[in-house]
Formats: structure tokens, C-alpha cells, sequence
């Protein structure tokens, strides 16, 4: 009798101090949650950390184009170097140009600016397939629009200034590679659609957008399309 009722007595503090553990478990740490909610939660924590992929930038311009150079110093590169993250630059020089094939299988180029204008444009395109740091290659493509006059020149001090391997980019200009260089950007000039009427032209994730405010403010459109995908980066608020 005395041994039965011992073990009620064990029973009995064992049953409590479960429920006092079962009570704490609950009260400090709440309820778990469901699985969905989990995925949910770690989803969205995920969305927010990850950064959004660079906005596509993609400038059609020309060498000698005096609306090119304003957009590539005040615009492009001011945007540049507020917020490099948020932008991906490729360049097509060509602008309001044209081409033909001569007999001999070589290409002739006609450009808005004159025959200056089609070898530096041709630079430009050597240039851009070869620099692909995307600093330098900015910083290449501002540094000779700002005086094209003498293209050769103007690339020889700008790569100089920019530590550019030069050779490489001579042999591209020299020979026949440049040239199908500069026809490849003609045809992806061409190919834009609504079709070019304005040098330059900038579309962002291959959008044309509102070309006017695009190029009074460039900053701020790649902003809205950022925003468009989610939270507003910091440095556009």
C-alpha cells in the first residue's frame, strides 16, 4: 500500500514538472510556425538582401556627335559614378551612318559627321570590344568623345591616361576586323525599334522609354526601373 502510493506520488510530480515544461515552451518561445510561413518568411527575408540586377544601359551614339558627348559626360557618367551597381553599360557606335560592300569585299562606311567621324567611330568599336572592365571602358569612351577631331591621337592619350594595352586595339582599327566591328553596330543600330531618329539613342533593359527624359536624366529613369522590380535602392531615395 505504501509502495502504491509512493508511485502515485512520482506520477503525480512527474506529470507536473511536464506541464510546467510544456507551459515555459510556450510562453518564451510561442508557437512553431507552420511550415508555408517558414518558406514565406525566409523567401522574403532572401527578396530583401539579394540586390537587383544591373540596369541594361545601352548607348547608341556617334564619335562626333556633340549631343553624344553631352550625354557620356553629364549624364552617363555622373550616373556611373553615383551608383555603379545599378547600371550594366554597353556602347554602339555607329549613329546615323551607313555602309556598303565594295567589289572587293571590303566595307565603306558613309557617316553624318564625315569621314573623321567613321574612324573614330571605328576606334570606338575596337575600343569597347577590348576594354570590358566596366570603369575603363567608360572612362575610355568619355575621355576620347570629349575631343574626336584627331581620333588616332585623342585614343593614344586617353589609353595612356587609362592604362589601356594600346597594340591590340591598333591592330583592331588597322585592319578589317574594325570594320566589321563598326558594320555589327550598325546592324544592332538599325535593328532598334521604334527606329532611330535621334543620336544619341539610350535604351535601358532594352526599352526606349521617354528619350527626352532619359537623356536630361538618366539617374533617375534607371531608379524608376529599378524601383519597378522592387524596395527603391537607398541611393535613389
Amino acid at each position: 500500500m505504501f509502495q502504491k502510493r509512493q508511485l502515485r506520488i512520482i506520477y503525480l510530480v512527474i506529470l507536473i514538472i511536464v506541464l510546467v515544461l510544456v507551459y515555459k515552451s510556450f510562453t518564451q518561445h510561442g508557437p512553431p510556425a507552420a511550415e508555408g510561413d517558414v518558406e514565406q518568411t525566409s523567401g522574403g527575408s532572401e527578396a530583401m538582401l539579394k540586390p537587383s540586377a544591373p540596369v541594361l544601359v545601352v548607348v547608341y551614339y556617334e564619335a562626333l556627335c556633340p549631343d553624344s558627348k553631352n550625354f557620356v559626360l553629364h549624364q552617363l557618367q555622373p550616373a556611373f559614378d553615383r551608383a555603379p551597381e545599378l547600371m550594366d553599360i554597353e556602347f554602339v557606335p555607329f549613329g546615323k551612318a551607313s555602309w556598303t560592300t565594295k567589289s572587293d569585299g571590303s566595307l565603306e562606311f558613309d557617316c553624318q559627321h564625315g569621314p573623321i567621324e567613321c574612324e573614330g567611330n571605328t576606334i570606338h568599336a575596337c575600343v569597347v570590344e577590348a576594354v570590358r572592365e566596366p570603369r575603363t571602358r567608360l572612362g575610355m569612351v568619355a575621355c576620347m568623345i570629349q575631343n574626336n577631331i584627331m581620333p588616332r591621337d585623342i585614343f593614344y592619350r586617353c589609353a595612356k591616361e587609362h592604362g589601356v594595352e594600346i597594340e591590340s586595339i591598333k591592330k583592331c582599327y588597322d585592319s578589317p576586323h574594325g570594320a566589321e566591328l563598326l558594320k555589327v553596330h550598325g546592324e544592332a543600330t538599325h535593328a532598334l525599334r521604334p527606329a532611330v531618329s535621334f543620336i544619341p539613342t539610350v535604351t535601358l533593359d532594352g526599352a526606349q522609354y521617354v528619350q527626352k527624359s532619359i537623356l536630361k536624366d538618366l539617374f533617375g529613369n534607371v531608379c524608376q526601373v529599378v524601383a519597378g522590380r522592387g524596395p527603391k535602392p537607398d541611393v535613389c531615395k
